[in-house]
C-alpha cells in the first residue's frame, strides 16, 4: 500500500489551509486500537481519538467502522505476509516449526499489541457483529488453507507418510498456532509458548524407516 494523505476542507486552520493527515499512519493507530480492544470493544471515540481525526474525516476517508475494521484487517494481513515466506522452505516440518516459532516471538513483542487480531478481534459477539466475525473466521480458514496446500506438496513430495491426511494435519498445525495467539494475550511468556510448539511438532507423522529400506533395496535390485 503507498503512502498518500487525505485532504479534509471541512476545517480550515488560522492560515487558510485545508487540514491533512495521512492515511496510513492513521490506518496503523486504527489497526492497534482494535487489535488491543477488538471489534466491539473499540468505539468511534477510541478511534477518533487514537487516529487523531475527527469522525466526519474517518466516515470520508474510510467509510464506516465496519469498514475501517476490514481495512485494519488488509493492513494487518500486508504486515504479515513475510511471515508467509517460510512456509517455502523445502521441509515441511522445519516450515511449520519456523511459523510457529515466528509467531510466537511476533505475539509476544513489546511493539505491537499480545496475541493475534484475527483470533482475537470478534471470537464472540452481537448479532450486530456478526458479518465481522465470520469475516475473520473466513481469514483464518484462508489460513489453514495455506497450511493445507504446503502439506499436500510434502506429502506428494515423500516427506509424509502415505496414511498422513494433510487436511487433518493443517487443522491441528492452525488450531496450535490459534491457541499460541490465545495464551499469548493472556499472559503467556515466549519460552512457555515455544516449549507448546515443541510439544506440538512431536505430533509430526514420520515416515517409517522400515519402509524406507525395504523400499530403497527394492529399487536398487
Amino acid at each position: 500500500m503507498s503512502r498518500y494523505s487525505i485532504l479534509i476542507g471541512m476545517k480550515k486552520s488560522n492560515l487558510g489551509r485545508p487540514r491533512a493527515f495521512d492515511a496510513n499512519e492513521a490506518l496503523d493507530k486504527a489497526l492497534e486500537i482494535f487489535w488491543q480492544r477488538g471489534y466491539e470493544g473499540t468505539s468511534l471515540s477510541d478511534l477518533t481519538e487514537a487516529m487523531g481525526i475527527t469522525r466526519p474525516s474517518l466516515y470520508a476517508a474510510f467509510g464506516n467502522k465496519e469498514e475501517l475494521f476490514r481495512k485494519a484487517l488488509d493492513r494487518y494481513a500486508e504486515k504479515a505476509s513475510g511471515a508467509l515466506s517460510v512456509l517455502e522452505e523445502p521441509s515441511a516440518r522445519k516450515a511449520i516449526h519456523k511459523f510457529l516459532t515466528q509467531a510466537v516471538s511476533g505475539q509476544c513483542s513489546q511493539k505491537s499489541p499480545r496475541g493475534c487480531l484475527l483470533v482475537q478481534g470478534a471470537l464472540s459477539c452481537s448479532e450486530e457483529g456478526e458479518t465481522v466475525r465470520k469475516e475473520l473466521a473466513h481469514r483464518r480458514s484462508q489460513m489453514e488453507q495455506v497450511f493445507r496446500d504446503r502439506l499436500i506438496r510434502a506429502k506428494n513430495e515423500g516427506e509424509l507418510p502415505d496414511e498422513t491426511d494433510p487436511a487433518d494435519l493443517a487443522r491441528y498445525f492452525a488450531t496450535v498456532s490459534q491457541g499460541l495467539s490465545v495464551q499469548s494475550a493472556g499472559g503467556a511468556t515466549s519460552e512457555e509458548l515455544l516449549k507448546v510448539v515443541d510439544a506440538a511438532m512431536r505430533a509430526w507423522p514420520e515416515r517409517d524407516a522400515r519402509h524406507e529400506s525395504t523400499t530403497e533395496l527394492d529399487m536398487q535390485a
